[in-house]
């Protein structure tokens, strides 16, 4: 059994530790409600692009042209995969790192084995965990979460898109966790590029002849590259969102289980108190019988 200092030690470390705990959990809640804000304002705007830029490409003649929806034999891929900056939030990064690796697994094990796969990093954990798998990893963009913003985030789709428009990707995809709320998160994998045409149905708006002012090449043209950075920015507010509930959800567990260890080494001590004690009893009256006799 334990001694009394080693057991009110243990007691006074779990304390200290559960503060912290309490501590993350309200940082990291008030910053969910920030990068909530921020993903649940974008989302539609993400969303209603990404259909108007696959409608009109699918019916204008400048899209089919463009650069970023060239389908080429599939010979080199790049990864875009988006994990957290730090720890402490469950399997947050893990399943994020995962899902890359189920990803490769399914569709790209041959590019894979020639060494034509490059994961692009966007978080250190997911940096750390490829580099010590031995992939190509470029970190050029593993510190947007620094100054998280549109222009940072642009920099790396830029990149994707320049590899892809000069023939050194033929494929890029975007492996990320998806906020639902506070207590789910969902992996996602995105074709970024190239992009993939909405087809026409009957009826649809797709279907319809547009007009366009000032010109289909001017919107195509623009629209194109837009669409394509703000998919990418909405992956990564999606995975900051993800990363404070999971980690508000994680220090909240914690916390609850330093209580639970709490409980039972109080009672731990009481009873090794109350054993001490009444051995110092049982020795004194058997001093005091040993004196009278």
């Amino acid at each position: 059994m334990a001694s009394l200092k080693e057991v009110r030690a243990r007691i006074s470390s779990i304390n200290s530790t559960q503060q912290i705990t309490k501590a993350m959990k309200m940082v990291a809640a008030a910053k969910l409600r920030r990068a909530q804000e921020n993903i649940t304002q974008l989302r539609p705007y993400a969303q209603k692009l990404s259909q108007m830029l696959g409608t009109v490409s699918a019916g204008a003649e400048t899209a089919s042209d463009s650069p970023y929806k060239q389908t080429r034999q599939i010979d080199r891929v790049l990864l875009i995969v988006i994990t957290s900056d730090r720890g402490l939030c469950g399997a947050f990064n893990t399943n994020a790192i995962k899902g890359a690796l189920n990803l490769i697994d399914e569709k790209y094990t041959s590019q894979l084995r020639s060494g034509n796969l490059d994961i692009m990093a966007i978080g250190k954990k997911g940096a750390e965990a490829f580099q010590r798998r031995g992939f190509k990893v470029n970190t050029n963009h593993m510190n947007v979460y620094g100054s998280l913003s549109f222009a940072t985030v642009r920099a790396a789709a830029e990149e994707a898109m320049e590899g892809f428009a000069n023939g050194h990707y033929d494929v890029v995809e975007v492996v990320y966790n998806e906020f639902r709320n506070a207590a789910v998160q969902i992996i996602r994998t995105e074709q970024l590029l190239p992009i993939v045409s909405t087809e026409p149905t009957a009826g649809s708006s797709a279907s319809i002849n547009y007009l366009f002012e000032p010109s289909e090449e001017e919107i195509v043209t623009e629209l194109i590259p837009k669409t394509i950075k703000i998919q990418l920015y909405k992956a990564i507010l999606d995975s900051n969102a993800a990363f404070y509930g999971a980690q508000m959800t994680a220090m909240d567990k914690a916390t609850d289980n330093a209580g639970e260890l709490l409980k039972e080494l109080r009672l731990v001590y009481n009873r090794t108190r109350q054993a001490a004690i009444t051995t110092e009893i049982l020795e004194i009256v058997g001093g005091a019988e040993a004196l009278a006799s």
